[in-house]
């Protein structure tokens, strides 16, 4: 038996998921008309419905003991103090720094992150405004209308998916595109109809050395080189944001075109940082100040309100609840908002690599579920395609619908539909529907009894399906950094209360090492014997192929 599994309150939720496991909701829902009032959380910008999931008050009294008894408020201070929190790496945690508003020191390995931190922003406000007001000319003396952000993984997912968000807040002055696939097809489309004297590239690497992102930078150089005639035209078409100077510098980056990245913030919480310039170049960085206070109201919120009042740690405790007690594999991220079609997308790396784990603190296996598996799409296309799922199958799917009040592009009539199924697709996955009113809905409507007997069993929907709503007043700067905050936040607490180490990736770096070891092996004639027998047929079959149709390896 774990830690974990030792306390009490683990030891009660575990009973009363038995328990709550041949309940439903509609029976908790007639039994309490003060559902909604209880469960809910509404902020200035935002409204959490947790309602509608298996729970009753002494589960959450239970759950919040829980987050008590994990010490949830004790390392949120310790994250929020700058203690090393990213045991693994020796590492602070302070991607909350980046959006604080207070002029308060910040005092981490005897430096002043405020300082570090405000000093960054000032920079970026500089470079900002003299690219957006074509102060900051191509090598041909041309201004720059088009920025490729050139990163992977939170160089990417959070930039992008911010941009596509707040694309109604742009006045358009340049025109962003990202460039995250290793795929060549990727950055050929986007160069292919770019003026190379008005190209700005931003290369995203915390390290300088992600294989995928310094093969799109080179072949970026080269198509601009080709183009200039001349080296150093890279002087002003290149800028870097990373924690390695040197290795930038050597790539060709003049030190000046460089924007620090910390090593106590990580690549997937990095969006506030300097990896935000794309967003800042696109909305302008008055917008960019707004969404970081935004997610600052988040972080006041999540340190100062009340457990049972906090919007995080009630969202971390309803994912624990579904996951690791009710033995729910996945949860859906369902925005119905079609700014936000990238965001499903985001949390996936922002969840999955974060507490996709095994082992505790100490290293030692775990025998719970830890993080589900997230996925997703915006609504009404999943609607149409796998809600079908999400209503009859045997594979119960807890899932966050995010909708907003106001459109920020209202058009007559559309809102209103898209909120009705918003509202009506909640409601049927809890409330359902039973064969005996199956059958009395295909009587009223004339049906034969052959064909009642023939379909009725088709058209039973269990319900008993859990939901979050997320209601957002609308979608601007400040309210997007206040749900990214939000779902931060949440992965945090997620991470304490099961015990993982929520801010390394050691995961990924297997796959990367190997990748590696094959690239070289794939160019030359080098033995493959150290691979298994699948691996290495399938490399056999590739090279023999290749040197058949004459293309390059």
């Amino acid at each position: 038996m774990s830690a974990r599994q030792a306390l009490s309150s683990w030891k009660k939720l575990n009973q009363l998921a038995k328990d709550k496991k041949t309940q439903h909701m509609n029976t908790l829902f007639a039994e309490d008309s003060q559902r909604f009032d209880k469960f809910s959380i509404e902020l200035p910008r935002l409204l959490l419905d947790y309602s509608k999931n298996l729970i009753d008050s002494e589960t959450m009294d239970s759950l919040l003991a829980l987050a008590e008894e994990t010490q949830v408020p004790q390392w949120r201070s310790k994250m929020f103090s700058g203690e090393k929190i990213n045991t693994t790496e020796n590492r602070a945690v302070l991607h909350t720094a980046l959006r604080r508003q207070s002029d308060e020191p910040l005092i981490v390995d005897g430096e002043n992150l405020t300082e570090q931190v405000k000093g960054q922003l000032a920079d970026m406000e500089v470079f900002v405004n003299k690219v957006r007001q074509g102060h900051w000319l191509g090598y041909s003396g041309k201004r720059i209308t088009d920025i490729v952000n050139i990163g992977v993984g939170g160089s990417n997912l959070g930039p992008q998916m911010v941009t596509e968000a707040l694309k109604h807040y742009s006045d358009n002055s340049v025109n962003v595109h990202y460039v995250s696939n290793v795929d060549g097809s990727q950055i050929v489309e986007i160069l292919r109809p770019l003026n190379p004297e008005k190209v700005l590239f931003i290369v995203s690497s915390k390290t300088f050395t992600t294989a995928e992102t310094m093969t799109n930078a080179k072949t970026a150089i080269n198509w601009l080189t080709s183009s200039s005639f001349d080296q150093k035209a890279v002087a002003k078409h290149f800028v870097a944001v990373t924690a390695n100077k040197e290795n930038a510098m050597s790539f060709g980056i003049d030190e000046e075109n460089i924007f620090d990245m910390w090593d106590w913030v990580g690549g997937r919480f990095s969006l506030w940082s300097g990896i935000g310039l794309p967003i800042a170049l696109d909305l302008g960085f008055e917008q960019f100040t707004a969404l970081l206070q935004g997610a600052n109201e988040m972080d006041e919120h999540f340190v100062n309100a009340p457990m049972k009042d906090n919007m995080p740690v009630i969202m971390a405790l309803i994912s624990v609840w579904n996951t690791t007690f009710l033995g729910s594999q996945s949860q859906a991220i369902l925005p119905y908002d079609q700014t936000l079609h990238m965001l499903s997308a985001y949390l996936q790396q922002a969840e999955m690599e974060s507490n996709g784990k095994s082992v505790s603190w100490d290293g030692t296996e775990i025998d719970y579920a830890t993080v589900p598996t997230i996925w997703g799409e915006v609504g009404i296309n999943g609607q149409h395609a796998f809600y079908q799922y999400l209503h009859q199958s045997n594979n119960v799917v807890p899932a966050d619908f995010i909708g907003s009040i106001a459109s920020v592009t209202p058009v007559a009539g559309h809102h209103e539909i898209l909120m009705a199924n918003f509202f009506a697709q909640t409601q049927a996955l809890m409330s359902g529907v039973d064969e005996k009113q199956v059958r009395a809905d295909l009587k009223a409507k004339g049906r034969t009894d052959q064909y009642i007997e023939t379909v009725a069993p088709h058209k039973v929907h269990k319900g008993n399906r859990p939901t979050n709503t997320i209601l957002l007043k609308r979608i601007d700067p400040r309210t997007l950094g206040c749900l990214i905050a939000a779902y931060e936040h949440k992965i945090f607490v997620q991470g304490i209360i099961l015990q993982v180490c929520s801010f390394d990736q050691w995961g990924v770096e297997l796959g990367k090492g190997l990748a590696s070891k094959i690239h070289n092996e794939l160019e030359s004639d080098a033995n493959l014997d150290s691979h298994d027998c699948s691996t290495r047929s399938l490399m056999n079959y590739y090279k023999k192929e290749t040197k058949k149709s004459s293309l390059p390896v």
